[in-house]
């Protein structure tokens, strides 16, 4: 693999508090010290463009195995690269759901070709079913990085707390889709806006509920949790509290939840039907205040693909958006256009902070760290989401203008994803 030498770059690392001007150097797959280059490097002219640690992902649907006309490994990869995403943890909620050795290792030897590393989340329970628990230990020797029943919570108490211990001991997180299923189902937030459309509201308290025992848990028990997709301003209130008292709970939010609201499902579009689904106002303040006081440590997309036939109808379409291609422009968007965040706290938020919460490599841009990361700049663009690069386009950030760009993604020290046209 040829060097790549990038010049008159910025370098952004928070992780190692540099923010100035200089070059770069990519060998074998690693970030080296530039005075190593030699006339045989592959030069980039850097200026104008802003170099960050590719972003880390907790939460991605890649529907691979068996609902691959949605997404499947490689596609969803390709759609990573292009948001600056150079690691993502694949969720278990496939066909079949990843419960057994076998999956965890087709995942894993697919991703091999794959534009961005993929992390395996395992299933707590077998089929996701809270009736019968996985066989944890086999998993993880298959290859597992996390732990979760994502897209269903765990009913089983007792499966979650034994989870939570388990990995405690091996290591890995345990990452909460924190719902209680028999305040849940419905299709948007319970409010005006449901009363509005004549369709069935999701409660609030369905989330807090969730989230409410699994804060509980991990302080009973001593143990870390996760706690994933934070919607409302009531979660968010008791992770800050449980942060004071020293329980181990770490949050992500989603862009979708610091830009938009309620309203938009107004349309009848699908493609703001999510779970848990966009808010009110104060619940969207309430996420923004969260991630700048510390206590949602990190922001995901929950990228949920969809084809445009099941999303066609608002009250029968299945939950869910893509995410990872906008992600990080949207949230530039909103919080460093905002003036919320500076953009080194940001890009904390999607790298260093994720990388830590998952215990995977990446998030810095020293000298010895892997070759990850992507380039960008201020730029204004529209999402039109035929130009997307994954099979579904159920994005809700279609025709929204946006304030910053992608323009270069490298994993593994290779690049995957070109928008400056150099290659």
């Amino acid at each position: 693999m040829k060097d790549i030498l990038i010049r008159q770059v910025r370098l952004l690392d928070p992780a190692g508090n540099t923010d100035q001007i200089g070059s770069l150097l990519i060998r074998d797959g690693v970030i080296c010290d530039p005075s190593l280059a030699d006339e045989t490097a592959f030069v980039i002219d850097g200026t104008g463009l802003t170099a960050a640690p590719g972003l880390v992902d907790l939460h991605v649907h890649l529907r691979d195995p068996g609902q691959t006309w949605k997404e499947d490994i490689l596609s969803g990869c390709r759609a990573a690269a292009a948001g600056g995403v150079t690691s993502l943890l694949a969720m278990p909620n496939t066909v079949p759901a990843v419960d057994t050795p076998e999956t965890v290792r087709y995942i894993l030897q697919k991703a091999e070709e794959a534009d961005a590393r993929v992390y395996v989340v395992g299933a707590i329970t077998k089929g996701l079913k809270s009736e019968e628990p996985t066989d944890i230990e086999a998993l993880y020797r298959a290859g597992i990085s996390a732990l979760s029943d994502d897209g269903c919570p765990v009913k089983n108490t007792a499966m979650m707390v034994e989870a939570m211990k388990t990995a405690a001991r091996l290591q890995i997180p345990v990452t909460a889709h924190c719902e209680d299923p028999y305040l849940a189902g419905g299709k948007v937030n319970e409010g005006p806006v449901s009363e509005a459309l004549g369709v069935k509201g999701m409660p609030d308290a369905a989330e807090e509920a969730g989230t409410a025992r699994e804060i509980a848990l991990a302080a009973a028990y001593g143990v870390p949790v996760h706690i994933c997709h934070v919607s409302t301003a009531r979660s968010a209130a008791m992770i800050r509290e449980a942060k004071a008292r020293g329980v181990q709970v770490t949050a992500e939010t989603a862009p979708h939840y610091l830009m938009l609201t309620e309203e938009e499902v107004l349309s009848r579009d699908a493609d703001y039907r999510m779970n848990p689904p966009l808010r009110t106002e104060e619940d969207r303040q309430a996420m923004i205040r969260a991630l700048c006081d510390g206590t949602i440590d990190a922001i995901a997309t929950d990228h949920a693909p969809h084809s445009p036939e099941e999303k066609a109808d608002f009250e029968a379409a299945p939950n869910g958006s893509i995410g990872m291609e906008t992600s990080f422009a949207a949230a530039y968007t909103v919080l460093v256009e905002g003036g919320f965040l500076s953009e080194g706290e940001l890009i904390r938020k999607m790298s260093a902070s994720p990388a830590a919460i998952a215990r995977i490599p990446g998030g810095s841009l020293a000298i010895g760290a892997p070759a990850d990361l992507f380039f960008y700049r201020k730029e204004a663009w529209t999402v039109d989401p035929e130009a997307l690069h994954g099979k579904s386009k159920n994005t809700p950030f279609k025709h929204r203008t946006l304030s910053a760009r992608v323009k270069l993604t490298i994993c593994r020290g290779k690049i995957v994803f070109d928008g400056l046209g150099i290659l």
